[in-house]
């Protein structure tokens, strides 16, 4: 595996930003340390479906629908649209 599937941690910088400056955003440790094996799996995904499929329609149509399911349960944790 390459660096690149550790890339979408990097995201967690934003609420880490948000939770110093801000009382608004109220993210705990268990809050970022869930979201950060969710965005690691994520980027394994990515990565091990870039590394594997080929074709790159194929390979549009998986990242998408990683990034789908991770936005889909990103949502529920967050607020619990289901």
């Amino acid at each position: 595996m390459t660096k690149k599937m550790f890339y979408p941690l990097m995201l967690l910088i934003f609420p880490l930003i948000g939770t110093i400056l801000s009382d608004q955003v109220d993210w705990g440790i268990l809050d970022f340390l869930i979201m950060g094996v969710i965005l690691l799996f994520v980027g394994i995904a990515i990565a091990v479906v870039s590394q594997k499929i080929k074709h790159p329609r194929k390979r549009l149509f998986y990242n998408f629908v990683i990034l789908l399911i991770f936005f889909l349960l990103w949502a529920e944790l967050a607020v619990g649209i289901f």
